[in-house]
């Protein structure tokens, strides 16, 4: 059954509508704007639908719409709303009173018929024959359909749908309240049935209310293929939203990422030794890199580099899209491999980051590049990527590269050699034209492209582009690095520096130091030579012993101090010891003129008083005990067991006498001499230096470097300054390193140094060490033994060099000390044999060219007299040491001896320390005396062999007679003497 109040409440509308006369109904005419707002009636036959709440006023605005009826048959239409039937509520008067203001008069079923394709225009919910039709019907249709409606819906939502039904109406009038009415219905959700088979799918656009009350058309609804397509709307947005995001991460990495420490091995370099004239001695390091400043670097490398990396690098900002665009186009055609960074950037990735290829690299790479930028300025960041950028042969920085394919100095390069340099950037293994000359086409092409730059930016002239040649770099040499004397010479000066407190070992480690020694090129090559020549050239590799043999050597300028040369050994890569530093094998009789000088030094006299000089006679008796020490007997063995009976101080040192400087150590005293060692720059903390009497005989094991600087002290005239090896240092080309500032004192007085060197004269002329003589100037020098032949030393000096060579024995396996019996073919190596010959040689070279000098001597006095070496004797007598009087069983300290009875003689007598005459002496029952006269306050009278068995007087007046007894006397020999130092006397 038609329901006219279900049809009141939905055909409700916001429109007005003209008012049409009542056409023969009994009930009330409706107001027109009730009227208007009536909607479709309910389909018969449709499904019911669960009702829904009610819609906010636009809602139930758009669900108001109307519709045209359909007959029972016909499915709705795509785009028609859908209503379900409305099951009414029980009567109430009150509500349908309520209900009458706004439900207009039901119209009649028949009309449905007029009312059709409601959906094909929206925007008139009925067409005028529909609203007559309404109109005409009776109103007691309306209330007959509203009472035999069943009321299925529960009561408590009747007045909720009787207010939306008065609220709905904008513009409804007040209806007469005698006028019953049905509840209203609430509104269903619309739901699109599928279209019957057949019939057409229509895609309708829909009405919006916009916020002012107008309609417009709703947007179809996209369908197919073009559905999967995103719209303009949003692409825009989606940009939007993804620039704001990037923006949004860029600050957010900028403010998380800091510029972090350099990395370590960045920070790495080489320290750089060089000879003192300024030449490349060594490096050392496990990174070849010697940081310079940009100031350092020649115009011409620093516009090469710019050319063949960033061109525009002093005007660009740290990180360039358009670098980066630029240098893959260029790749992509053949102009040329170009990094896509910028050099801020590789210099960010060559000193603070890592090398590894990986997205965190490189973003960390472009923010911290942001931000050195910002930091630092262009020259340091530049200077900053020459000091860390690879050039291949293992050289990191411009100064390596320039020194290992040219052998130059960052600042000397020129504008040919820097392209080629600069080229090596961005391929050092396959630009090396060397290495690789299948290469060379390449490495010319990129050269060529370094140059073009230059001259397209105006750093080179197009005259002096043109005629340029490729500059071939130098053979690569082998990495060397520490072989031949170069490990030996930077060990030393390591030593220096920490041993003196200039540097400190983890900041020579970190390098970056710049070291010019006082190493001198020519003199350094000359003793290398030398020892080459006179030894290792010798030396059998078949012999055993040969296998043995090492050597150490150093040269000390005198006046200076300097070391001018050192001989560590053969190659500091097979023979790790520093022979000229080592301080393990004895000296020898190299450390006896430091006795003598001791004794000069503080006057000492023997154990019978009489002053220490070259003159004064001991027993070279081979094993003699010493006398005068308490500690215990001494008896050293002379070498080759010989003994020379009595014997000067002077020819004790050209044969090196053990004997007689045992006996000279206890009458100085080791104490004494000790101390005068350490004075002429023997370290006091040198092994077995201790104050017995076997320190005279060489014991301590100084260094060939120690001995060389105490030899020093004697050439210059005992002023002793501490050696050096070090000119000058600075670190990172910038920082000057102070230096100890150079001291001397006088180590021993000028008199003892001189006539030490006096009495050394007669070593290289008369002794041991004539071969020195070879070297062709004036020398002084001692040779020397260690026990059991372990080494053999020669120290000498001229006035203008001071150097001391030894030969030493090691086993190559064990390291242990051996006996050079049978090296060089020979029964025994000595100081005189391959060292002093060593030492002439190098001595020779290296001071060819300068003039030679005489020493310049002030000697203690009588020291100028040279007096006879040794004395003439029969039979050995039972004593010891004569100073100046008799001679007893042992030493005589000028005492008396009797044994027997000389009669008669007659004394001679002496002026102003000259005999004029006379003659001592008498006849004895086993020999006869003879005394010779004595000029110029020496006594020069000769002893004869034999048994003196009566008394002999002899007596000296106004002079000095030294009356010594050489035989074996069964009476009683008196001698006296009287008078000052100058005279020598000689009892037969």
């Amino acid at each position: 059954m038609y329901d006219a109040k279900q049809e009141s409440v939905h055909e409700m509308s916001d429109e007005p509508q003209p008012r049409q006369p009542n056409q023969g109904g009994t009930g009330p005419t409706e107001p027109p704007a009730a009227a208007e707002e009536k909607q479709t009636p309910p389909q018969r036959g449709a499904e019911p639908k669960e009702p829904m709440k009610p819609e906010p006023p636009a809602a139930a605005e758009q669900a108001k719409q109307p519709e045209q009826a359909k007959t029972e048959q016909q499915r709705p239409g795509a785009g028609e709303k859908k209503i379900a039937p409305q099951r009414p509520a029980a009567e109430d008067t009150e509500t349908r009173q309520l209900t009458a203001v706004t439900v207009p008069n039901a119209r009649p079923p028949a009309a449905t018929g007029n009312r059709q394709n409601t959906a094909g225009n929206p925007q008139d919910g009925q067409n005028p024959q529909d609203r007559q039709g309404a109109q005409n019907t009776p109103n007691t249709q309306g209330a007959q359909h509203t009472q035999n409606t069943p009321n299925t819906q529960d009561p408590q939502d009747t007045q909720t749908r009787q207010l939306a039904a008065i609220r709905v109406p904008k513009a409804a009038a007040p209806a007469p309240a005698s006028a019953p009415a049905p509840p209203p219905a609430p509104i269903p959700a619309p739901r699109a049935e599928p279209p019957a088979a057949g019939a057409a799918t229509v895609e309708t656009a829909e009405p919006v209310e916009t916020k002012g009350g107008e309609k417009k058309m709703k947007r179809p609804k996209r369908t197919g293929w073009r559905r999967i397509l995103p719209t303009w709307r949003m692409l825009l947005g989606t940009f939007v939203i993804g620039v704001l995001l990037l923006i949004g991460l860029f600050f957010l990495g900028y403010s998380m990422v800091k510029i972090p420490a350099a990395n370590a091995f960045a920070t790495k370099q080489s320290n750089v030794y060089l000879y003192a004239d300024g030449s490349q001695l060594a490096r050392d390091g496990e990174v070849n890199r010697e940081n310079v400043t940009l100031a350092q670097v020649s115009k011409d490398a620093q516009h090469a580099v710019l050319a063949a990396e960033d061109r525009d690098f002093y005007t660009e900002s740290a990180v360039d899209p358009k670098a980066m665009l630029r240098a893959a186009w260029n790749t992509a055609t053949g102009k040329g491999t170009q990094s896509g960074s910028t050099i801020t950037q590789q210099y960010v990735k060559n000193y603070y980051l890592a090398q590894e290829q990986t997205v965190t690299r490189k973003v960390k790479e472009v923010f911290v590049a942001i931000k050195l930028d910002r930091s630092e300025s262009k020259d340091q960041i530049l200077e900053g990527y020459l000091n860390t950028s690879y050039f291949g042969r293992n050289a990191y920085g411009i100064q390596a590269a320039a020194q290992a394919y040219y052998g130059k100095d960052a600042t000397d390069l020129d504008p040919a050699r820097a392209a080629y340099l600069a080229a090596l950037v961005n391929a050092p293994s396959e630009y090396d034209v060397v290495a690789h000359p299948e290469n060379k086409a390449a490495a010319v092409a990129r050269w060529n492209y370094v140059l073009d730059g230059m001259v397209k930016k105006g750093w080179l002239g197009e005259s002096e582009r043109a005629a340029m040649k490729f500059p071939m770099p130098k053979e690569q040499t082998a990495s060397t690095g520490m072989s031949g004397q170069r490990g030996y010479i930077v060990n030393a000066v390591n030593d220096y520096l920490i041993k003196n407190k200039i540097v400190d070992s983890d900041s020579l480690a970190a390098g970056g130091y710049r070291i010019t020694t006082t190493l001198q090129k020519s003199r350094q090559n000359a003793f290398v030579k030398a020892v080459d020549d006179k030894l290792m050239s010798k030396l059998d590799k078949k012999n055993k012993v040969d296998n043995y043999v090492r050597a150490g050597g150093a040269s000390v300028d005198p006046k200076t101090g300097q070391v001018v040369a050192m001989y560590g050994g053969i190659d500091y890569v097979k023979q790790y010891t520093n022979g000229a530093t080592r301080g393990d094998f004895q000296v020898g009789s190299t450390f006896k003129p430091f006795v003598f000088a001791s004794a000069v030094d503080n006057g000492s006299t023997t154990q019978s008083g009489q002053t220490i000089t070259p003159n004064t006679y001991y027993d070279g008796t081979d094993k003699r005990a010493v006398q005068g020490w308490p500690g215990g007997t001494y008896a050293p063995e002379n070498e080759d067991g010989k003994s020379y009976g009595q014997i000067t101080v002077r020819k004790a040192t050209d044969l090196s006498v053990n004997s007689v400087y045992a006996q000279m150590s206890v009458d100085v005293g080791p104490s004494k001499i000790k101390q005068t060692a350490v004075g002429l720059g023997i370290p006091a903390d040198t092994k077995d230096l201790q104050p017995y009497p076997s320190i005279a005989l060489g014991t301590a094991t100084a260094s060939v470097l120690d001995m060389a600087e105490a030899y020093a002290t004697l050439a210059n005239h005992g002023k002793h300054g501490t050696y050096t090896m070090v000119e000058k240092i600075t670190r990172d080309g910038t920082q000057d390193i102070k230096l100890p500032e150079s001291t001397t004192k006088q180590a021993v007085s000028r008199q003892a140094a001189d006539t030490t060197t006096s009495v050394l004269q007669s070593v290289v002329d008369n002794g041991t060490a004539t071969a020195a003589q070879a070297a062709g100037r004036p020398a002084a020098g001692k040779t020397g033994t260690a026990e059991e032949d372990t080494a053999a030393w020669f120290a000498g000096y001229t006035p203008d060099l001071a150097t001391v060579v030894s030969v030493m024995g090691q086993d190559p396996v064990t390291a242990a000390h051996k006996p050079l019996y049978g090296a060089l073919g020979l029964p025994r190596i000595n100081g005189g044999g391959a060292p002093t010959e060593i030492w002439a040689q190098y001595t020779k070279a290296a001071l060819q060219g300068t003039k030679a000098s005489d020493f310049d001597l002030d000697l203690q006095a009588g020291a100028e007299i040279v007096a006879p070496p040794t004395q003439s004797t029969g039979t050995p007598g039972t004593g010891g040491q004569a100073n100046g009087g008799t001679t007893g069983p042992n030493q005589d300290n000028g005492g008396t001896t009797t044994g027997g009875q000389n009669t008669g003689g007659t004394p001679g007598t002496t002026t102003n320390g000259t005999t004029a005459g006379g003659t001592t002496g008498g006849s004895t029952t086993a020999g006869t005396t003879t005394s010779g006269t004595t000029t110029a306050g020496t006594d020069s009278g000769t002893t004869t062999s034999g048994t003196d068995s009566g008394t002999s007087t002899g007596t000296t007046t106004g002079g000095t007679s030294t009356g010594t007894t050489a035989g074996t006397d069964t009476g009683t020999t008196t001698g006296t003497t009287a008078g000052g130092p100058g005279g020598f006397g000689f009892v037969q």
